[in-house]
Parts: structure tokens; C-alpha cells; sequence
């Protein structure tokens, strides 16, 4: 393709300069640095038309008569051309405008502007806008599809995008830039073109190749490169016929190929080598106008666009000199298709590019985009003065008869190049501090985390870092010079870390700011080995790490000392740290078709060192990366991919990841982000800052934090039951931490802890009440299994009197079970652990259940003081109480003792008072009732017994304010005396003296499966005897002559395990005997009436004064409100 270079003229003042032609190639157009539009009719005009837009003109584009401009004043404007008349300002940006550009049909504009955003406006109508917002940086270029669905962008973060316009979203985007902070300081201005009438393909320069993609699939079809193209493409343009595309570069090299056989077809080089920042072909594809960035315009003349005037080209002189390179070359096509596999790595599928149907030959071009042809070397520099480099034309051609020269040599080649056609690695994440924006930004936030703000500014006058804290006690503001350019911070109660990267003469660093020091020198630096560059670093209580280049993590305490070190399994991706927690991210193995394959490591660095999680792979959403990671306030890991989803560590489940929130879904645009800043779990908060139109926020204005509410992504939330479950579950998520700060050594809030507990077991008996109106009784046996034992008890009164006694006698089985295994792993732990906590619940989900003990006791109590007729029981209710605290011992919250209040009674040693009955009743001296039914009936009848327990829960004292982080002391025994008196606090005076000599354990241990006796004590002869008592009295001898060396309890247990054999007959008739010994013939009454009533079971009542004092309290209980709930709907 011969052409003429003409020789430059000056048209506009020194800086950015662009050119176009108008529709029908009469005039070259152009605008540049000095606000003028210049209108030429041919390159020898010495006096053109202008028209002054502005200041400065960034970029114009005309068509159908309307001349668009980018002016200085952040408007985009409209003149007529080729009058010049103003005719309106089109759309307004809070920057300049970067580019502008028509659509095919010249019906709207696209304009990219420095504040992120692309618009696309009517121009018959400039209210009809659209905005298209998702970059990160400002906009360098825009170009519409031909047939008008999409629009391609590209950006200084980096990425080119292609938006589908109508919907407003992308449709694909491509990290392909190197990211800068504006469009002057951009290596390249990346100006995008379609290719015309076809539309097949979308040319993108990238460094000094440009890529093809096929529109639609948006695969990387091919690359065009050549050889002299060593500097950054700026723009490409195609032909008006489709066929070529002409690339300006930074160098001043213009080249131009043929795309269907990726051959360079010319070269020219600007006659000083300035960047070429403008580029246009005339209509008819014969010239192509360009502009640099001193403001002159050029012209390339005499182009041929068609195919026959190309078949010239494609004889290779017969005699050249040897040291034309093209000869040298084309001769070993061996290795040349080997160079153009290696040149083109990132083509995904090297498919063959065909023409229309103008060029049969092209199953003989590799796709690789490489050209074959490498233009000629000059045999002298004088022959640049020609203005032409003489083209060493290529052997192969586009007729038939030259690609058939060449098969021979070709056609055994295939083979030898298996095409991969499998799935794509992914290029692996970038290591990041969480909490930072990207470190391209001259104004950008190194840290924000709950601590405070770190802040870094870096431009032309100042380099200087910023440090606030959110609480201003914990250290003032404090203004730091950045000389040694740090880009990675971390900020905490005690210092602030800073790290740097390494350079030509100097070693990466490591700088801490040790404010919290007590001594005078607060400050302390280390220089990492040579070679070695920090990649993420992070601070925990008394401690700092950094992870480094070579793999390896380096712990130093906060003063300065050297402590551990080891090797990572592979690149870091992110640390965080918490007290004495070590949360790595880092890069397990390569992701493929975009996924990221991440490993995680969990570490205790405490006393005690141990790795809890090892490199187990991080959950990740479909085709995202990890944006955010940390802990809760309260210690728990959490992290954020870039899909928006937030996952917290389960470590009540094998420490497995549980989605907890969807920022996505509270966001109205999809480029509209949330940045998350901290999560807290009680008040159950996620905080973060809503960044529209972007990923991140700004410095300035200061942005402000927002909260999001958590949501576990169960199936039918819009349910009742749905979103019971939700609460429930996402409830005893959200308090694992109590039980991981309880083993940690940690004082807890047993205040908040009771009251989740009582909110989970509120839910569970909401859901058990939905399940048994729905005729669902499995499922409501299934939640029973959840529930602590108290609250089984009032689900069996609740499946009672909804007449459901099936499911009642089932829930009763469950009762007795969780009771016997209680009551099996009670008695050696008793005598271990004097502490008061509570059951466990079934469900194994690991908080300590100190509320649910105390909870259940509550309700229990309200149910018995609500039916207060029904008041007998004693004897049966030993049963639950006494297994819940034999449990109790045996789980004991470490931190039910530190909380300030009198929770917990010691127990008097039992070897020195003798072994106390566990079973018996402290109630008044009533006569006992037995059971009626065998099983059924036990469990309600321990509904009074909770009245001695009640005034447990009620000295819980107060909650725990402040930090959390004490070290444990045991409790005095003088609070438990107070508790013993507050329990008895209804009864008469000499109840009282009695009560409290009685042994703790007498108290603690009330409830037991069935009912039962034990040897006499001193006070025996002052309560009633129960048919059990009766019996074991009758029948002790043999038991004890059958085991001679049982001990008390296990005879107990003996005895127990055969009054359940004996018949419901024989059973009563000794609990009548056993009335009749005590004479009380009007309890036995009541017991028959609540039988005959509700299936309720046996119970005995207490003196009226002691029920009116129970009516008393009922009013003031707090959960009087659910046991209403769940009985008074029948």
C-alpha cells in the first residue's frame, strides 16, 4: 500500500490535539489545547475557518452537520457546521469531558468524562440521558457498535468495558490497561474503534499490539503487533470499508494492516517523532489526517484500500540485499510460527480470522494476531528523509495463486501446533490491605477500620500521611511526612504500622508508631532482607506481621522484637489481626475461567500457639475476588468478595464459612458498591460506606458510614416460618462468640447472653406453636430437640392442652432422655465444679446456656403460678431441676462467676455433711402426690418446682459494661448465702433457718427423672413422703443386699430404674398410702380434677398465702408475655 506522507503543519497550540473529517471528506477538522476548532479545506489552507468552543478543547466528533465538543468548562457543546453557530449545550459533567463520539446514524453522542462516568445522549432530545456508571478512574475513550446496542469504554483504572446501552449495565470488561489517576498521566489513551459495516470486531490498543474481540462472544480473536512498535499504541481507526486498521503510537510510528491476514501493510514514522494523539480516514479510504502533541497536523495521501491494488505488494523483488530482514526470515517459517504461538499468550482460542469471502487463503495465517511481516530495516538512517519506509513486501498474498506457492511449506506445520481450547487460568489477585483504596490515587485512604483513618496524600507538592482516630481518647490526630513513600498501613489501640516497598538503592521497610508506649521513644523502623518486599501486613494486641515477596510471614511484638517466622504456602493475598488472632489469605494453587483459588489460616498467637484453621480453601462467589477481610468487634473472621457477599466463620460447625449479608442487594444500581469499614455482632451491624458509581469512596468529601442489617440467605424468608428460622439461626450464629470468649479466658456479658438465649428459645417455641397448627408433629418434635429442657416442659403443657397427646407423650420421652443423659453425666462432675450454668441444649450448637437454664425456670414458673390450682406436684418435679444442674456441673460457663452477682452457689463439699438426698422436695409439709400415667405425666410435673429455682435467674445481677478482656477470679462464698436467702425469701421465718443449713447441693439438685427417696436427713421428718420414698423404704434391704457395694446414688438409680417397671396401679396405690401416712386428703383431689382436665398430670398446691405471693411476681416477669402465648390459645 504506497502512500505519500505529507509534510506537517502547525495548527493549534502545544498540548492535545484532535482531528476528523466531515461526512463527505471536503474538510479536515480539528481542536486542540488553545479552545479553537479549525475548519481545513485541504492541508494547504493557510487561512482556515475557526470557531472558539472554549479554554481548551478536549475532543470533538462530527456528523450529520452538528459539530460536538469537549470543552474546558465541563460541558459538551453543540455548533452547526460548517456556520460554527452555538447551538446549545448538550450535557454537563462535574469535570472536563475526556472524548466524544457519534453513533452511526449520528442520532446521539457518548461523552467520557474525569469524574468516572460515561453519558449517552439523544441529540434531538438532550434530556434523554444515560448514564453509565462503574468506572473506577477517569474515562479515556468511547465508542459506539455500529449497530447501536453497545458502547465500549475504556478507563485510567485499567479496564475497558462494554456497556449494553438500553439496560445500562456491562456486559463484559477487561483489565487490560496499566492503571494511572488521570488522563495525563496515562501511558496510553487507549482510543477504541469498531470496525465499520461488519461489526464484527472491536479494536483495542493494548501496550504496542492491539487485540481484537468478537463482538457478541467477546473472545480475544487475535493481536496485531509488529516488530518496530516498541511504545504504547495511543489510538487505532479503521477504514470505511472494514477492512484495515491504522494505529498511532506514542513514537510517532503509524502503521497500518490488513486485519483478515493480520499483515502490516505500511509504516510511516511522524517526521519528529512526536505522540500521535489524533487519527481519521477521509471517507474514501485514500488519506488518513493525524495530529501530535505539539499541535500539528499531517497527512497521509495516495492510500489504496482496495484488494487488487495490494497485489503488487505481494511480489518479493528477486534480488535484495541480504540484509533486508523479511528475506533473511521468511525463508525458515518453522521458526516464525513458533515466535507467533509465543507472542500471543493471552489469546484465549486462537481462531482463525476469515474475511468475508475475499481472501481464501487464510487458513494458511495463524491467528495469533503476530504479523508475519516484519517491515525492512533501512539500509541507511538518511532514507528516513524519504518519509517513507521501504516495505519488505511479504511472499504471501490474498489471490489463490500465491497462497498456493506457499503451501508445501506450510501444510506440515499444522500439526506441530495444538490449539488449547480447555478453560483459562485466571491472573491471581493482587495483595491488598483491607480497608485501603488502590494505591494509584494521589488522595486515598491506606486504612479505615474501627480503630480510625488512615489517610495518604501524594501529589506534586506533598507527600504526607494522616492519622485519625474515631475515639480521641485513644490518641489525638496525628500529621506524618511520607518520605519514605509508604503505601500499606494498619492502625490499632496501641500503634499505627506502616511499610514501604523496596527500590533501586533502598530495601523495603517497616516503620511502627508505637503511641501507647509508656517510654519516650515510640517509634521503631526495620529493613527487610534485599529482595524482599512487604505485600500485607497487619496489628494485633502486642503484636505486628507482615507477609513479605519471598513467602514468608515475620511476627514482631509492638515494641520492636523479632519473634516468630515462617513460610507461607503461597503468595499473600491479605492479613488481618485481633487480639491474638492471625487471619492469612493467600494463593493455594492457579483459579481458572475467573476463579480465584484462595487458602485461609487461622492462628492463636497466645500462650498457648496453635494454627485453628490450615489452608483450607476460601469460599468465594462464582467468578469474584476476596475485597475485604477482618473480625468482628467481637473476634469472629468475616470477609467480603467482590460479589458483595459478607461470610463469618461457623465455629460451632467445624469452622465452616456462613453467608450472613448480600450488599448487592440493598444497592439500586449494579455500579453502585458498598465499601465495608467493620462488622459488629451484637448489635448485630454490618458497617460500611456507599460508594455510587464506584468500588470505593472518595477522601473527600469525608464519606459517610451507613448500616446494614444481616440476613442468612435461607429458602422463603417471606414466610412466617421462613423467617422464624432466619432469626433463630442467625441468632445462635451471631453468639457463637460468647462461648469462643469464655474458653478464651474472657469476662462475657452474661446479661446480653441470657437475653439472646431467651430470644432463641422464644422463637423455637413460636415455631413449635406454627408447626403444631400446621398438623406438622414431627417437626414440632424435631424443634423440641432443640430446645433446652425447661422449655420442653412447656411445649408438652402447650401439645396438651391443644389435645395432641401423641406428640405430648413424645416430647415427654425426649424430656426423660435429655434428663437421663444429664443425670448420667452429672454425679462425678458435681463434686468437681461447685458453679451454677445451665443445659446444654440438644442441638449441640456450643454456646454455654446459662439462659436457657434460667429462662425455662421462668417460664415454668409463670405457667404453675398462671393455672394456680394445679399446684402439686413436688414430688415428679424433682426430676428436670435435678438434671438440669447434675448437667450444669458438668458445662459450667467459665464466666458465670465473674459477672459481678450472686449466680452461682458453692456447694459444701458432700463427703462432709454425708450424701444429701438429691430428690428432696423443699416445699412445705404437704402430703405428696404420685404419678398417674407412667411417662407422660413426669416432665409436667416439675412446672413448680421452678419456683425454687426462679430467684436464680432473678440475682443475675447486672450486666457486664466496658471491655471484655479481664482476667478471671473466683467467686466468695458469702453471695451464695444471699442467693439461698433470696430463694427462700416467701417463706415463713423458720423455713428460712431451715433452708439455709441445708446443704447447697439439697437445692441445686432438685430436679430427677422420676421420683425418689434417699436416706433420711435431718429435716426429713418435716416434708411428705412420696410413693417412691415409700417404696425405696420398703425395699432398700434387698437392693442393698443384691449390690452390696453401691454407692448411695447408683442405689438410688437402682431403685429408680424398678419403680418404673411397676404397673401405673401399683404406683398409686402407694402414693396413697404414702398421703394417707400424712393425712391430706384435699390435694388428691386437685390432682384428679388437672388429670381429668388437661392430661397435665399430678400436682400438689402450697399454702394460698405462698400462691398470692406467686400471683405477685408473675405480673413483673418479663416472659409472663410467652407462656400467655403458648397457653391461653387452645
Amino acid at each position: 500500500m504506497p502512500c505519500e506522507r505529507k509534510p506537517m503543519r502547525y495548527g493549534h497550540s502545544e498540548g492535545h490535539t484532535e482531528v476528523c473529517f466531515d461526512d463527505l471528506g471536503r474538510f479536515i477538522v480539528t481542536c486542540g489545547n488553545d479552545g479553537d476548532v479549525r475548519i481545513w479545506e485541504s492541508l494547504d489552507d493557510d487561512d482556515p475557518k475557526f470557531i472558539t468552543v472554549g479554554e481548551k478543547a478536549y475532543s470533538l466528533a462530527l456528523k450529520n452537520g452538528k459539530l460536538v465538543t469537549a470543552s474546558s468548562n465541563n460541558t459538551v457543546q453543540i455548533h452547526t457546521f460548517p456556520d460554527g453557530d452555538p447551538d446549545g449545550i448538550l450535557t454537563r459533567f462535574t469535570t472536563n469531558a475526556t472524548h466524544v463520539t457519534f453513533n452511526s446514524s449520528g442520532s446521539r453522542v457518548a461523552a467520557g468524562s474525569s469524574d468516572f462516568m460515561v453519558k449517552v445522549v439523544e441529540l434531538s432530545d438532550s434530556s434523554q440521558q444515560k448514564t453509565l456508571r462503574g468506572h473506577e478512574a477517569p474515562v479515556l475513550g468511547v465508542a459506539f457498535d455500529p449497530k447501536d446496542d453497545f458502547l465500549a469504554s475504556s478507563s485510567c483504572d485499567g479496564s475497558v468495558v462494554v456497556w449494553n446501552i438500553e439496560e445500562q449495565t456491562q456486559v463484559i470488561s477487561w483489565p487490560l490497561l496499566q492503571k494511572t489517576n488521570d488522563v495525563s498521566n496515562a501511558k496510553s489513551l487507549c482510543r477504541l474503534a469498531w470496525q465499520p459495516r461488519m461489526a464484527k470486531f472491536l479494536a483495542v490498543p493494548v501496550d504496542t499490539k492491539v487485540h481484537l474481540y468478537e463482538r457478541g462472544s467477546w473472545d480475544h480473536a487475535s493481536t496485531l503487533s509488529d516488530d518496530l512498535l516498541t511504545r504504547p499504541i495511543n489510538v487505532v481507526a479503521w477504514s470505511p470499508c472494514g477492512q484495515f486498521l491504522a494505529a498511532g503510537s506514542v513514537g510517532g510510528l503509524l502503521t497500518i494492516w490488513d486485519v483478515n491476514s493480520k499483515l502490516c501493510v505500511e509504516k510511516q514514522k511522524h517526521e519528529k517523532g512526536f505522540t500521535v494523539c489524533g487519527l481519521a480516514w477521509h471517507p474514501s479510504g485514500g488519506q488518513i489526517a493525524y495530529t501530535d502533541t505539539e499541535g500539528c497536523l499531517g497527512l497521509l495521501d495516495g492510500l489504496s484500500t482496495s484488494a487488487s491494488d495490494t497485489d503488487a505488494a505481494k511480489q518479493a523483488p528477486a534480488k535484495k540485499p541480504a540484509k533486508d530482514y523479511d528475506d533473511l526470515f521468511d525463508e525458515d517459517d518453522d521458526d516464525r510460527l513458533m515466535d507467533e504461538g509465543r507472542s500471543d499468550t493471552n489469546s484465549p482460542v486462537k481462531n482463525q480470522v476469515a474475511g468475508d469471502d475475499d481472501d481464501d487463503d487464510d487458513f494458511l495465517m495463524p491467528a495469533t494476531g503476530r504479523a508475519r511481516n516484519r517491515g525492512a530495516i533501512l539500509d541507511d538512517e538518511n532514507s528516513l528523509d524519504t518519509g517513507s519506509l521501504r516495505l519488505g513486501r511479504d511472499k504471501f498474498g490474498d489471490d489463490d495463486d500465491a497462497g498456493s506457492a506457499v503451501v508445501p511449506a506450510a501444510a506440515p506445520l499444522v500439526p506441530l501446533r495444538p490449539v488449547y481450547e480447555g478453560p483459562l487460568p485466571t491472573p491471581p489477585q493482587k495483595a491488598f490491605q483491607p480497608g485501603s483504596t488502590p494505591a494509584h490515587l494521589t488522595h486515598r485512604f491506606m486504612m479505615w477500620n474501627s480503630v480510625g483513618i488512615v489517610r495518604d496524600y501524594n501529589d506534586e507538592q506533598d507527600n504526607a500521611i494522616d492519622v485519625e482516630f474515631h475515639d480521641t481518647a485513644v490518641h489525638h490526630a496525628m500529621h506524618l511526612t511520607n518520605s519514605l513513600g509508604h503505601t500499606m498501613a494498619d492502625l490499632s489501640q496501641e500503634a499505627v504500622l506502616l511499610a514501604c516497598p523496596s527500590t533501586d538503592e533502598l530495601a523495603s521497610k517497616l516503620q511502627c508508631l508505637h503511641f501507647s508506649s509508656w517510654d519516650t521513644n515510640k517509634e521503631w523502623m526495620v529493613d527487610l532482607p534485599k529482595g524482599e518486599d512487604a505485600r500485607a501486613l497487619c496489628l494485633g494486641q502486642g503484636w505486628a506481621a507482615v507477609a513479605t515477596s519471598t513467602l514468608m510471614l515475620r511476627l514482631f511484638s509492638v515494641g520492636g522484637v523479632q519473634r516468630e517466622i515462617f513460610s507461607l504456602p503461597g503468595p499473600v493475598v491479605c492479613l488481618a489481626g485481633h487480639g491474638e488472632q492471625l487471619l492469612i489469605v493467600y494463593h493455594r494453587a492457579t483459579g481458572f475461567d475467573g476463579e480465584q483459588a484462595l487458602g485461609v489460616q487461622l492462628l492463636q498467637l497466645g500462650r498457648r500457639k496453635r494454627q485453628v484453621i490450615n489452608g483450607e480453601t476460601l469460599p468465594l462467589s462464582h467468578k469474584s475476588y476476596l475485597s475485604w477481610l477482618g473480625f468482628t468487634a467481637e473476634g469472629t473472621p468475616c470477609y467480603v468478595d467482590s460479589d458483595g457477599v459478607v461470610r463469618m466463620l461457623n465455629r460451632s460447625l467445624g469452622n465452616t464459612w456462613t453467608p450472613v449479608c448480600n450488599t448487592r442487594e440493598t444497592c439500586k444500581s449494579k455500579s453502585d458498591h458498598y465499601w465495608v469499614v467493620g462488622v459488629h455482632e451484637n448489635p448485630q451491624q454490618l458497617r460500611c460506606i456507599p460508594c455510587k458509581g464506584s468500588r470505593y469512596p472518595h477522601t473527600l468529601p469525608r464519606p459517610a458510614v451507613a448500616v446494614l442489617p444481616f440476613k442468612l440467605p435461607l429458602c422463603q424468608t417471606t414466610t412466617e416460618k421462613g423467617q422464624m428460622e432466619e432469626q433463630f439461626w442467625r441468632s445462635a450464629l451471631f453468639h457463637n462468640h460468647y462461648s469462643f470468649l469464655s474458653s478464651s479466658g474472657y469476662e462475657i456479658d452474661e446479661d446480653a447472653q441470657s437475653k439472646s438465649q431467651k430470644g432463641q428459645q422464644e422463637l423455637l417455641m413460636k415455631m413449635f406453636a406454627l408447626s403444631c397448627k400446621l398438623e406438622r408433629e414431627f417437626r414440632s418434635v424435631e424443634l423440641a430437640e432443640l430446645m433446652t429442657q425447661n422449655v420442653v416442659t412447656l411445649a408438652i403443657r402447650y401439645a396438651s392442652r391443644s389435645r395432641r397427646m401423641a406428640l405430648a407423650q413424645r416430647l415427654s420421652e425426649i424430656a426423660l432422655e435429655k434428663a437421663s443423659q444429664i443425670q448420667e453425666e452429672g454425679p462425678e462432675e458435681q463434686e468437681e465444679e461447685p458453679e451454677y450454668s445451665s443445659v446444654r441444649r440438644a442441638s449441640g450448637y456450643g454456646q454455654s446456656e446459662v439462659a436457657g437454664g434460667r429462662y425455662g425456670n421462668r417460664r415454668n414458673q409463670e405457667e404453675e403460678e398462671e393455672q394456680g390450682e394445679e399446684l402439686g406436684e413436688e414430688e415428679d418435679g424433682q426430676e428436670v431441676e435435678t438434671e438440669e444442674t447434675t448437667e450444669t456441673r458438668k458445662r459450667v460457663n467459665p464466666f458465670a462467676k465473674e459477672a459481678g452477682s450472686p449466680v452461682t452457689p458453692s456447694l459444701t463439699p458432700i463427703g462432709k455433711v454425708g450424701r444429701a438426698n438429691p430428690f428432696k422436695v423443699l416445699g412445705s409439709g404437704k402430703p405428696p402426690a404420685s404419678s398417674g400415667p407412667p411417662r407422660a405425666t413426669h416432665i409436667l410435673d416439675n412446672m413448680t418446682s421452678s419456683r425454687k429455682s426462679a430467684p436464680l435467674s432473678g440475682s443475675a445481677g447486672k450486666p457486664i459494661k466496658g471491655p471484655v478482656l479481664k482476667p478471671l477470679a473466683p467467686r466468695p462464698k458469702a453471695k451464695t448465702q444471699s442467693t439461698l436467702l433470696q430463694m427462700t425469701g416467701t417463706k415463713a421465718a423458720n423455713k428460712k433457718t431451715q433452708e439455709n443449713t441445708q446443704p447447697a447441693a439439697d437445692k441445686q439438685r432438685q430436679p430427677e427423672a422420676p421420683p425418689a427417696a434417699a436416706p433420711a436427713s435431718n429435716s426429713e421428718n418435716l416434708r411428705p413422703k412420696t410413693g417412691f420414698q415409700l417404696w425405696l423404704e420398703e425395699n432398700r434391704k434387698s437392693i442393698v443386699a443384691e449390690h452390696p457395694d453401691l454407692e448411695e446414688t447408683d442405689i438410688i438409680k437402682e431403685a429408680m430404674g424398678r419403680f418404673r417397671t411397676l404397673s401405673a396401679e401399683e404406683r398409686l396405690s402407694l402414693t396413697e398410702r404414702a398421703k394417707g401416712q400424712t393425712g391430706d386428703a384435699a390435694d388428691l383431689k386437685k390432682r384428679k380434677r388437672a388429670e381429668g382436665e388437661g392430661g397435665a398430670g399430678n400436682e400438689h398446691g402450697k399454702a394460698e398465702a405462698d400462691e398470692s405471693t406467686a400471683k405477685k411476681k408473675k405480673s413483673l416477669d418479663p416472659s409472663s408475655k410467652l407462656s400467655a402465648f403458648a397457653f391461653n390459645k387452645n
